[in-house]
């Protein structure tokens, strides 16, 4: 069972500190409340295997025991509980181990593993984290044990932890235990997060060596502009050539003795933009609109779309399979989303099938969904929509495959573009200075030649 080090505050304004075992998290914070305390923090402890099971933990004791030795209205002595060394580099431990993409997959992959072997989910928990080795991650899977054998489902504590599972994630493992085949929402999510790390792999390849070079480009441009122009320049006033630097490189030159000069101005009015654009995407329209920008960028908007849409079909098509209703299927499947955009259209459908209209029509009116998709959809409603869109699945997985091809080939042209123009630009303003004074010709005019 899961250790946590709480602190709390009692009616009188007493702070109580402890070291307690609960079944998670939650139960901690209804039991403190239940007991009139007011929760400050909860952190976990580091979790560590103890074979003698039967020997009870030091300094560890039963939150049920706590819970009755404790007087809300009057502690004895008003002491404050200090942490040992050992606790405190445990707790310290337990706080800053992270949790990588990589635990989440193993996790994935071993539990979808474990269900294909007729486990229930209880026994497939208490297997993999007998193999955990992540004490934060080893920690999380205890609640979420905890609250199966609680007779809540898997997705509900998930949802706890939504900065550790993807929003996406959670709600394939939830579409999988609504509708009975957490099985297959198991092996999606094991597709979903091995696409999302091969794409990510083969982003990062094209993208850092040429974001590094424009970075050390951009560093050269300055450095040169600040060290080596100035010194050009007093080799053309010491000699007194009435050669000058070309304009462009002058105009530079001007341009970051300004910046340094007052940069402030420049960090303020970046920051302000900055500020701006944040605050109008967490109003709602400029998150409808920047849901929408998403879908429509450049490079990577109908990848996105498509990523969006395949999985709805996916969930949909779990949900028929299991004997849900069309309307019913789409309004668990939306939870796989989480665009605005996507959303918008999906709500727009089920009131349609309230009324006795198409819900495939908003995807058509949409501008979004190929003409393809759209069209298989509506043969499947005239024959069967379940065994269509298996194929519309099989359709989309193609489709993104070759959107992928695309992007791979045209995101090194975009970003060999960018690097060539400050290339370009660098040569100018650095460097036709510097072959100036290595040619030598402004020493004929600077003697009068």
């Amino acid at each position: 069972m899961p250790t946590y080090m709480y602190k709390a505050m009692t009616k009188t304004g007493v702070i109580v500190r402890n070291r307690v075992e609960s079944a998670s998290k939650q139960n901690l914070i209804k039991s403190l409340k239940n007991n009139n305390l007011v929760p400050i923090s909860i952190e976990q402890m580091a979790y560590r295997t103890n074979k003698n099971t039967k020997k009870q933990k030091r300094n560890i004791t039963d939150i049920q025991e706590i819970m009755k030795n404790v007087n809300t209205t009057q502690l004895a002595g008003n002491k404050k509980k200090t942490l040992s060394t050992k606790e405190k580099i445990n707790l310290y431990f337990a706080k800053t181990e992270k949790i990588t993409q990589r635990d989440i997959v193993v996790f994935t992959q071993n539990f979808y593993l474990l269900k294909k072997a007729n486990f229930n989910n209880i026994h497939a928990l208490n297997t993999i984290i007998e193999s955990t080795e992540n004490v934060s991650f080893r920690g999380i899977l205890e609640d979420i044990l905890a609250g199966v054998e609680a007779g809540e489902n898997m997705y509900t504590t998930m949802e706890y932890y939504s900065n550790v599972f993807p929003y996406i994630y959670i709600n394939m493992i939830k579409v999988g235990e609504l509708s009975g085949s957490l099985t297959n929402s198991l092996e999606q999510a094991v597709k979903y997060l091995d696409e999302t790390e091969s794409l990510n792999k083969k982003l990062r390849s094209i993208l850092i060596p040429n974001i590094v070079q424009f970075v050390l480009l951009l560093v050269m441009l300055v450095v040169g502009t600040l060290f080596a122009i100035p010194a050009i320049q007093n080799v053309f006033d010491e000699v007194g050539t009435e050669e000058e630097l070309p304009a462009i490189t002058l105009w530079f030159a001007d341009f970051v003795d300004k910046a340094i000069q007052y940069w402030y101005i420049p960090v303020l009015i970046l920051v302000a933009i900055a500020a701006l654009i944040i605050f109008y995407i967490n109003t709602p329209k400029g998150k409808y609109n920047f849901h929408y920008f998403k879908y429509k960028m450049p490079i990577f908007g109908e990848l996105i779309f498509a990523l969006d849409f395949s999985r709805l079909m996916k969930a949909m098509l779990l949900n028929l399979k299991n004997g849900m209703r069309i309307q019913e299927s789409i309004e668990v499947s939306k939870n796989v989303v989480k665009n605005y955009v996507m959303l918008s259209i999906i709500e727009t459908a089920i009131n349609n099938m309230l009324i006795g209209q198409s819900w495939i029509e908003p995807f058509e009116k949409s501008g979004l969904a190929k003409p393809m998709i759209t069209e298989m959809l509506k043969i499947g409603m005239q024959t069967d929509l379940a065994e269509m869109m298996e194929k519309l699945v099989e359709y989309m997985e193609i489709d993104i495959d070759n959107i992928m091809t695309k992007i791979m080939k045209a995101l090194p042209q975009v970003v060999y573009a960018i690097v060539g123009v400050v290339l370009i630009f660098f040569v100018v303003v650095v460097l036709v200075p510097c072959v100036q004074v290595y040619m030598g010709n402004f020493l004929f005019s600077a003697y009068g030649v």
